[in-house]
């Protein structure tokens, strides 16, 4: 094949490539305010939490950075985006996001969820039929993880999995792919972190085989693999008390049986005890192994192909709860490709990354030797103090001198005034 050949040959597959990747939806809030032509707040509850545009106190880029922002603290969210329906049938579903948990969440969400296009938007909330919800959410130490949570046949179902999300405060991306084939996978900054299939790792379908009702274990199955030796007996010393009186121990001197009563000695744990006897153990001939239960098709479990599938994706939305406000969504993904995902990963987050981690780093610094100038001079101020405790000392030794010679005063002007009375 000549190099034109080849040329040619790259030309078509790129150009394949193009016709069957397909972006339903993209959302990385470069276009400052009109982000609010797109999505839409639910009204379903008064006093949901506001958001914001911002791209946080520290990132990779100004303006790159820039995504939604949950600003007040303590309160539910809700907003949604909407883009032309469409079908998963036969093809990969691939939705993508990044986070970035800057307060240092305690408590709340972080995930996305995906609805079918009946949705109403304005009335969106927490029961509200969806298809898919995925992402990270944290509370306390116990649950911080990666919710993959798929709608089958009207009821949620929640992987079986335990998929650990994130939990610094830098930006991270998250991808869910669904494939065809009823296979799945879980990414972390574009790193898979859990895969499998739909039917072993979540309850969609009955299980295939269940334990057969007729079959029981037999009555003369011995499953026991070791037993009693009957030959073994118990030695004739054995049998000694568990504590005995204390040989050391001596009636006090006072002690007056009259009005103590007996004295006895008080009980010490006997060394010579040996504890309950047990005859030996031997391997049992008659051992026949752990019974199984033998199993049989389940009647009820019947293959599906199409788990997989939703039929009229069409709205992406952020339906949550945060304790402490400050996590920023942005980089909004769904396709049908992922080497696409893939390349706009590198395109936003894999470009703002290390120069976030950057700033973030310069800032703690910062505040790191801000807070050792700030216990420097409290060290200090608390050393000053302490060496002007004999001053006040001697402050209040003048004024205690000074009161009484006040007092001394008064009382010789009270005298003087007598005198005076008494001559008149």
């Amino acid at each position: 094949m000549g190099k034109m050949q080849a040329l040619g040959l790259v030309a078509v597959m790129l150009a394949v490539y193009s016709v069957h990747a397909k972006v339903y939806f993209r959302e990385e809030f470069l276009d400052g305010d009109e982000w609010r032509s797109r999505w839409l707040n639910s009204k379903h509850k008064s006093d949901y939490g506001e958001w914001k545009l911002s791209a946080g106190n520290f990132y990779g880029d100004a303006e790159k950075d820039k995504g939604l922002q949950t600003s007040q603290d303590a309160r539910f969210y809700a907003t949604s985006a909407r883009f032309e329906p469409f079908s998963n049938e036969g093809k990969p579903l691939v939705i993508q996001f990044t986070v970035k948990h800057e307060q240092k969440i305690d408590c709340g969400g972080g995930y996305v969820k995906v609805f079918p296009a009946d949705l109403d938007q304005t009335g969106m909330h927490g029961d509200s039929s969806y298809y898919v919800m995925f992402g990270p959410d944290i509370c306390g130490y116990s649950t911080k993880k990666v919710h993959v949570i798929f709608n089958y046949k009207g009821k949620n179902h929640l992987i079986k999995k335990e998929i650990k999300c994130k939990d610094d405060e830098l930006t991270h991306m998250y991808t869910l792919i669904l494939n065809p084939d009823q296979t799945y996978e879980v990414k972390i900054d574009n790193e898979k972190v859990e895969s499998g299939s739909l039917e072993d790792d979540w309850d969609f379908l009955p299980p295939k085989t269940i334990k057969d009702p007729e079959a029981s274990k037999p009555e003369d199955w011995d499953d026991r693999a070791k037993i009693d030796d009957a030959d073994d007996t118990k030695p004739e010393n054995w049998d000694t008390p568990e504590n005995i009186p204390d040989p050391d121990a001596k009636k006090p001197e006072d002690w007056d049986e009259d009005m103590d009563g007996e004295w006895e000695p008080p009980m010490i744990p006997n060394p010579e005890y040996k504890g309950e006897w047990k005859p030996k153990q031997i391997d049992n001939v008659n051992y026949k192994g752990a019974w199984v239960h033998p199993e049989i098709d389940n009647p009820e479990y019947s293959p599906d192909a199409n788990i997989y599938k939703f039929d009229n994706v069409a709205v992406l939305g952020l339906d949550l709860w945060q304790v402490k406000s400050g996590t920023i969504f942005d980089n909004f993904l769904i396709t049908d490709d992922v080497k696409e995902a893939e390349d706009i990963t590198m395109e936003t987050w894999g470009v703002t990354k290390e120069p976030e981690r950057k700033m973030k780093q310069e800032q703690d610094d910062l505040k790191r030797k801000e807070d050792e100038e700030k216990n420097k001079e409290q060290d200090t101020e608390a050393d000053n103090d302490e060496d002007d405790g004999g001053d006040d000392d001697d402050e209040d030794v003048d004024e205690e001198e000074t009161k009484d010679e006040m007092e001394e005063a008064l009382s010789e002007m009270e005298d003087e005034e007598a005198k005076l009375k008494d001559e008149l």
